[in-house]
């Protein structure tokens, strides 16, 4: 039960089970400059869990963009069947390497990599810590991430990137397989000219192109997410994954939402530009939603959340939707 929420508590969702965070989680990785530290969260019960993996942002804080982070979705997540793993991504304030090292301040490329590597190393993962031992769905893999989280997790579904200050990053394609439906939050949108001149010049992988992003993907973005630092345009930019990606087929607006989504990042956390406990459940239980459809063909939750926010919560957010396959 939660006393700040009224409308959101319409969107259905399953009775939560008792979860338990596991960290410090650490794999070699020798060409990387630091081991990958990871936290997993995960359903205290069951077996067969179905696994996110969860790429944080680049962000202001200095511990909430590291496997420390997001506890407001990596928590209601697990509490409600997921086991949610987070790696320290290189560009972390608390666990990372110093923005001038090879491939900083982004490390756009080691992020997707560090994603990856969490997929080959998973038997291993769930073979070292006794909680999970047996019990992960490694057939059932969804990959969400925040911000530039998104772009990493974008890649890893197909979108791909062209670095015009890079002559090696061209066209780039990441895609991978294992993972087969994913969520974009506040994901940033077309490169060129759509880029703030500043960001284009420092940033300039900030370049993808959508049309080969096949997987299964929501978007969720907020109608008041206005970036200038980001983006010359307003707060649709963020819109652009699902507007140009062909397996894109579902769009969450949160009105009044901007790059905190309601409060994703932590709980009172003051990187949350938005903070809202409305407008949290709304992504909790709308993401939960998603992910519960795609990871089980046929489950009508994706389909009733949409019922249900419209009935409810039309103040709080919209859906809008290509075509009919996931509601079937």
């Amino acid at each position: 039960m939660n006393n700040l929420i009224r409308h959101a508590r319409h969107i259905p969702v399953g009775d939560a089970v008792p979860a338990v965070s596991i960290s410090r989680i650490t794999l070699s990785a020798l060409d990387r400059g630091l081991d990958l530290e990871l936290r997993v969260t995960a359903p205290a019960v069951g077996r067969d869990i179905p696994v996110v993996l969860f790429s944080h942002g680049h962000g202001p804080s200095l511990y909430i963009p590291s496997k420390d982070g997001y506890g407001p979705l990596a928590s209601f997540w697990a509490e409600h069947g997921f086991a949610v793993i987070q790696p320290t991504h290189l560009n972390s304030k608390v666990a990372g390497l110093p923005p001038g090292s090879p491939g900083g301040p982004a490390f756009w490329r080691s992020r997707v990599d560090d994603m990856r590597l969490t997929l080959d190393r998973l038997d291993e993962i769930e073979a070292n810590t006794p909680t999970l031992a047996g019990r992960l769905d490694h057939a059932n893999v969804a990959a969400v991430g925040h911000s530039l989280g998104a772009q990493t997790v974008g890649m890893l579904l197909g979108a791909r990137l062209t670095d015009p200050n890079d002559a090696e990053a061209v066209d780039v394609d990441l895609q991978d397989p294992r993972i087969t439906a994913g969520i974009l939050l506040a994901a940033p949108g077309q490169g060129g000219r759509d880029l703030n001149p500043s960001l284009a010049a420092n940033f300039s992988f900030l370049n993808p192109d959508f049309s080969h992003m096949t997987t299964r993907t929501l978007v969720v973005a907020g109608d008041s997410d206005v970036s200038p630092h980001l983006t010359v345009r307003g707060a649709d930019w963020h819109a652009d994954p699902y507007r140009l990606a062909p397996g894109a087929d579902g769009l969450l607006t949160l009105i009044g939402g901007k790059h905190g989504l309601g409060g994703i990042a932590g709980y009172d956390a003051k990187e949350t530009d938005d903070e809202s406990p409305e407008r949290l459940a709304v992504t909790q239980r709308m993401t939960w939603a998603y992910l519960r459809s795609a990871f089980r063909n046929g489950d009508p939750a994706w389909p009733d959340a949409c019922l249900a926010l419209a009935a409810h919560g039309a103040d709080l957010g919209r859906v809008e939707r290509k075509s009919a396959r996931n509601i079937d």
